[in-house]
């Protein structure tokens, strides 16, 4: 049995990047909603901003996840990332029904899952290029 490299030791779990990416999205995604819900409460921001609004703190939220859990990786950005906005979208949907009171599975449900899971392969494939320094 060959022995492993001290880089491939420092590499982290493939699973164990995959569920520290989508908590921290799901972290920086409850930061941003509360924040929101904040401005919403002390201002006179029109409803029709609110679901953009929304989407961005996804998108925002899943760029970070995907970012933190696969910085020290070099490949795979694709389907790590791809992983990492699945989960992210699963993960948020269960602990904002539980927060909600209720699931409810429709057509928004499932075009966010559609959201999540491009927008963190494309976060996927700029995390793993981007130049190290």
């Amino acid at each position: 049995m060959k022995a492993k490299t001290l880089k491939e030791k420092r590499q982290p779990n493939f699973v164990l990047s995959i569920l520290k990416g989508a908590i921290i999205g799901l972290c920086v995604a409850l930061v941003g909603i509360l924040l929101f819900a904040f401005v919403l409460r002390f201002t006179n921001v029109s409803d029709k901003i609110i679901t953009p609004v929304n989407q961005v703190i996804k998108g925002v939220s899943i760029f970070f996840g995907v970012f933190l859990g696969i910085r020290k990786q070099k490949d795979l950005g694709l389907f790590k990332g791809f992983l990492i906005g699945l989960s992210f979208t699963m993960l948020a949907f269960f602990v904002f029904s539980i927060l909600d009171g209720g699931f409810v599975f429709d057509k928004t449900f499932f075009n966010d899952l559609i959201f999540g899971s491009i927008i963190g392969a494309i976060c996927g494939i700029i995390c793993v290029n981007l130049k190290k320094n």
